[in-house]
């Protein structure tokens, strides 16, 4: 990742820079405080290094990815520790957190997104806070109008394929979702239990919309045939890509993969040789994409509620948003932050993705689930 170019915030960069000196901090290109504040006094408190002997908790999904420099910046700029509280894939994250309404696990949830955002809602277990530099960001990646939940990434969820596994079956990468259902491809794919996965939901959520609920061909004949076609479901990202995706590195053998557009570019940049092209490639037919928005939020009854508003800015500051792309592959939400080359050469921006509202997920993601599990698990 490129080193980010701190922005002028007049006293306030000068007041940090001094601080960081007097600290023995290595240079001035080490993350800004939150919100803009100064190192000593930072968001949320005005009162100094108040931090100082605190732990903020961050409950997340188990992919989530973040440097040790971006962690150490928070630390030092506000005396606070952070401790990462992996639970799961985001849907079970955030059923972990709807348990524990009113005795929060941590501080601040982070990877709810868009295909569960109603479900978080409604439970009522996020504490209303506007972040600085939300203003910034884009407003259809804004979905909840009273900031309960707000916008750090997105990334599109499409089907990725192993380049060599295709070549050595002598088979092209199948051109319509319904391709998926021959006789060729029996075997080959493997998805996320939209149950308990949000890239799962996410793909599921497509094909509803590109069969329907109706006439000669719905959506649920779709999976139907793709049962028939041995399918092969796993409870998150992580098993379906390392566990049995042939691209994924560790014996697997599917070669195809529900995954993100930017899975190619990762595979290119975490190879330990260096490559000529991505082993991966995007697999994009018409209605086989979702735009994933990823969110964060502050827990119901945090006992650190300034720490967490703290860390909330700092989840929108230039440093965070320009560590995101290269850790977890995704889109930071702040426009401007920086993203890695590769993206530019592997990863793919779906030409349409599913228009599915979150009114209507909200409406109907229940049922959905509920008989995608009846057709493809009993």
């Amino acid at each position: 990742m490129p080193m980010f170019k701190p922005r002028k915030l007049g006293g306030l960069w000068l007041a940090l820079l001094l601080a960081l000196a007097a600290c023995g901090s290595e240079t001035a290109t080490q993350a800004p405080a939150p919100g803009g504040a100064t190192a000593t006094e930072p968001a949320g408190s005005g009162q100094g290094a108040q931090f100082t002997g605190q732990t903020l908790t961050l409950v997340t999904h188990d992919s989530f990815v973040v440097s040790s420099e971006v962690i150490s910046g928070f630390e030092e700029l506000t005396g606070a520790k952070v401790q990462i509280l992996e639970s799961g894939d985001a849907g079970a994250a955030l059923n972990k957190s709807i348990l524990a309404a009113g005795a929060p696990l941590g501080d601040v949830q982070f990877g709810t997104d868009n295909t569960f955002l109603s479900r978080a809602l409604e439970a009522d277990i996020f504490e209303p806070y506007a972040p600085k530099n939300l203003d910034k960001v884009p407003a259809d990646l804004k979905l909840d109008p009273q900031n309960r939940l707000v916008p750090i990434d997105f990334g599109y969820v499409n089907l990725n394929y192993d380049k060599a596994a295709l070549s050595a079956a002598s088979l092209a990468p199948p051109a319509d979702l319904r391709d998926l259902t021959k006789p060729e491809w029996k075997g080959a794919l493997v998805v996320e239990n939209p149950a308990t996965s949000s890239p799962g939901l996410a793909f599921l959520l497509a094909t509803i919309e590109h069969f329907g609920e109706s006439g000669s061909y719905t959506w649920r004949e779709f999976w139907r045939d793709l049962r028939a076609n041995d399918v092969k479901v796993t409870a998150g990202w992580e098993d379906a890509y390392y566990g049995e995706f042939a691209g994924g590195g560790s014996g697997g053998t599917r070669p195809l993969v529900v995954s993100y557009a930017t899975s190619p570019a990762a595979a290119v940049i975490f190879s330990t040789t260096p490559l000529t092209d991505a082993p991966t490639g995007n697999l994009v037919p018409p209605g086989g994409a979702f735009r994933q928005i990823e969110f964060a939020g502050i827990l119901r009854g945090t006992k650190n509620l300034d720490l967490a508003k703290a860390w909330m800015d700092y989840m929108l500051s230039e440093p965070f948003q320009n560590d995101v792309a290269g850790q977890m592959f995704v889109y930071p939400a702040l426009p401007g932050a920086s993203v890695p080359a590769e993206f530019e050469q592997y990863a793919t921006v779906p030409a349409t993705v599913s228009k599915l509202t979150p009114e209507q997920i909200a409406q109907n993601r229940e049922q959905w689930i509920t008989e995608w599990t009846d057709i493809v698990l009993r």
